[in-house]
């Protein structure tokens, strides 16, 4: 894993030096653009509209299109200052608790690991964090653009999750055709409720799985086995009219689901059972 980013992260006087490695990635099928004459890629090149020429990147600049046509132009170096003194700068300014953020705000996850002699903060802030059960606001300059972040604790790691700005988010309330109180009968809100229950469960991711990435890939690599690909159409999704019929049949559905996915556990657990008397 190859460090992004390298700067200090910042509480009270004390400075941590840290690395900044990116903590997800993209894992979807990738395509490219293809000629459907001959299937050579298609490539794609910066042309001035003005000039009728190819554009070299050094030739290009950054502008600000204030009315339709005119911009400022700003250079890199204009771009870069305007990050002021925090540039490389993580600058923890609360401590709150995470209940309180909503997950409407939050962007891009990475790790934050201690750089040369910043080891004991780290730890020391990583457990003072544990201790107390709150997580870092922070303010994170990347790429140049300054964002709000929080910082937790991840396992033995410092995470980092950059976060929108209030402006940023779009009121709920602006969205069309919400919809206003309704009447609900007690039988469809009890059904509903216990629909709720029937499907609770601890997280775990690993338990999805990307089957559209599978089957692309599977798709992919028959295509190369030179097999030939069939497609079955779409099943129509059974329509229920009745919202109590809808919520009944989504509780026995979830129920049997559950005794099926008992059942092989069970199994699991004989297997491993009769290999241990094996032993």
């Amino acid at each position: 894993m190859r460090a992004m980013w390298k700067g200090s992260l910042s509480f009270g006087l004390v400075n941590i030096p840290v690395k900044l490695f990116a903590a997800t990635e993209e894992r979807g099928i990738k395509f490219r653009y293809l000629h459907t004459k001959c299937h050579a890629p298609l490539e794609y090149q910066k042309v001035c509209p003005n000039c009728k020429e190819q554009v070299a990147w050094e030739s290009i600049a950054r502008g600000y299109e204030y009315e339709t046509g005119h911009f400022v132009v700003l250079t890199d170096e204009e771009i870069q200052a305007a990050a002021g003194p925090k540039d490389r700068l993580i600058e923890i300014e609360d401590f709150v608790d995470l209940k309180e953020v909503d997950p409407i705000y939050f962007q891009k996850g990475y790790y934050l690991a201690p750089d040369g002699p910043g080891k004991k903060p780290y730890v020391l802030l990583r457990e003072v964090m544990l201790h107390s059960g709150r997580v870092a606001v922070a303010t994170v300059t990347l790429r140049a653009r300054q964002t709000p972040a929080v910082v937790r604790v991840f396992g033995k790691t410092l995470a980092l999750s950059t976060m929108h700005y209030a402006d940023e988010i779009r009121a709920a309330g602006s969205v069309p055709d919400l919809p206003g109180e309704m009447e609900i009968k007690q039988r469809e809100f009890d059904m509903a409720l216990e629909l709720v229950e029937s499907l609770n469960a601890n997280f775990e991711p690993d338990k999805y799985r990307d089957f559209y990435r599978e089957r692309l890939q599977e798709l992919i690599q028959a295509k190369l086995e030179g097999k030939e690909i069939s497609v079955a159409p779409v099943p129509d999704q059974e329509k229920v009219v009745d919202l109590l019929e809808a919520l009944q049949a989504s509780v026995e559905k979830s129920q049997e689901q559950k005794k099926i996915q008992g059942k092989g556990r069970g199994s699991k657990k004989k297997g491993s059972a009769s290999k241990a008397g094996a032993r």
